[in-house]
């Protein structure tokens, strides 16, 4: 087995170039599928940050259109700031009261609501589109979000609807080049805001860049920028996050209560935990995942099929090689050995290559996303590696075996005739 080993290396040595073209279709395999296994371990730990910003005991209730709804409110007049919009239906049932309700619960120890819109943000002669987000005052003793400088609203502020703002990092970036937002005044749509705090990054969130956002009283995103009086989410605090579930179940009665709703299939709201937020995030990443995997795993079965092209090359360019050490008395499992080795070599280098481009490319990808301003960390599970070079090793034997075949079943004299 080693003098086999010894001779495939020398063959594979022979012509570089061969053996390099022969791998590369692996190499590409084997990266992509490090690459996406690096990158997805990364947007993982981000989705668990971002979901856990809001604080590790948390819940969350939105509001949805049922299946059975055609009508039940008109359009909001501030676009996004209405619960979940389906063909110009906007719920608009989901209110304070609620929430006032909802703490009432035993495992509740605290709740706010939620209303997001969208308008231009302007400062001097700079104009921007961005998403802003209205919030209770409780907010801040709920999630874990900090300021970068300046202050939080109070819960005064909220309650009179102060014309008071918290931007994040990269817009105040952007309005203020000069690091110089405390203070100063703003526009939002046709209202003058004062700036009093400045969010340190936080990244992605909600669908887009929290830093990129503003962030302002609810009442005042209710009241003055969106005219309505009724929140898109809130968010709950709870007492003990192994109650998530039953304290789920019991907020689900009583906004079912408050909304008039018998018939669950009606509901117009949804309750979820962390946990459940989690694994549906989980659900639909692993889809795609294994959707990417697929997709490289055609270009594995392409480098494949080259690589048994290749061997059966090299085994027509060898023939009268091979019938000179049959002729010296090598057995046919000498040279089914030899070939199949070679076969396993070229894969398992490609393999070791295809790792090493893969976490490059992986690493490349969380620098990108750490100058985005997103919390990324860079990884390759060992078990990728592992899956790689076995993945590598298994595609040599099963493309390298009818080669090998082809070789150790030639007739001595035959291939000793060969020219």
């Amino acid at each position: 087995m080693y003098k086999a080993l010894q001779q495939s290396v020398k063959a594979l040595r022979a012509n570089p170039a061969r053996t390099f073209l022969t791998t590369l279709g692996i190499i590409i395999g084997i990266s992509t599928v490090i690459l996406v296994l690096s990158a997805g371990a990364g947007f993982r730990s981000l989705i668990n940050q971002q979901v856990g910003a809001f604080g590790s005991n948390t819940l969350f209730i939105q509001t949805k259109v049922p299946p059975t709804t055609k009508s039940l409110a008109s359009a909001s007049a501030g676009g996004l700031g209405g619960g979940s919009d389906m063909g110009g239906v906007v719920i608009t049932t989901l209110n304070q009261r609620d929430l006032d309700n909802v703490k009432q619960l035993g495992n509740v120890s605290g709740d706010y609501g939620m209303v997001i819109g969208q308008s231009v943000i302007s400062y001097g002669d700079i104009d921007k589109s961005v998403l802003y987000y209205g919030s209770g005052a409780a907010k801040f003793s709920i999630d874990e979000h900090t300021l970068q400088s300046g202050r939080l609203y109070t819960q005064a502020e909220d309650d009179g609807a102060a014309q008071v703002v918290i931007l994040g990092s990269q817009l105040a970036t952007d309005l203020f080049p000069q690091g110089n937002a405390l203070g100063n005044l703003v526009k939002i749509g046709t209202l003058n805001f004062q700036i009093i705090g400045v969010y340190a990054p936080q990244g992605f969130a909600g669908g887009g860049t929290a830093d990129d956002s503003a962030y302002m009283p609810l009442g005042t995103a209710q009241k003055k920028m969106l005219g309505i009086n009724y929140l898109a989410i809130a968010v709950v605090q709870l007492e003990n996050p192994n109650l998530g579930a039953a304290t789920a179940a019991s907020i689900t009665e009583v906004l079912q209560r408050d909304h008039n709703i018998t018939d669950p299939a009606k509901d117009d709201f949804s309750v979820e935990t962390e946990a459940q937020a989690l694994s549906t995030f989980n659900i639909i990443f692993n889809g795609l995942t294994a959707l990417l995997i697929a997709i490289a795993a055609i270009s594995l079965i392409v480098g494949g099929v080259g690589i048994m092209n290749i061997m059966y090359v090299v085994v027509t360019e060898r023939t009268a090689e091979i019938g000179l050490k049959k002729a010296l008395g090598a057995k046919n499992k000498d040279i089914l050995n030899e070939f199949l080795i070679e076969s396993i070599l070229v894969t398992v280098i490609g393999g070791i290559f295809g790792v090493l481009l893969g976490g490059l490319l992986g690493w490349l990808v969380s620098i990108i996303a750490t100058h985005a301003g997103l919390t990324w960390v860079f990884s390759v599970p060992l078990y990728a590696i592992a899956l790689a070079v076995g993945v590598s090793a298994v595609i040599g034997i099963g493309f390298g075996v009818l080669p090998a075949r082809s070789a150790a079943k030639m007739d001595p004299i035959e291939a000793l005739r060969y020219e």
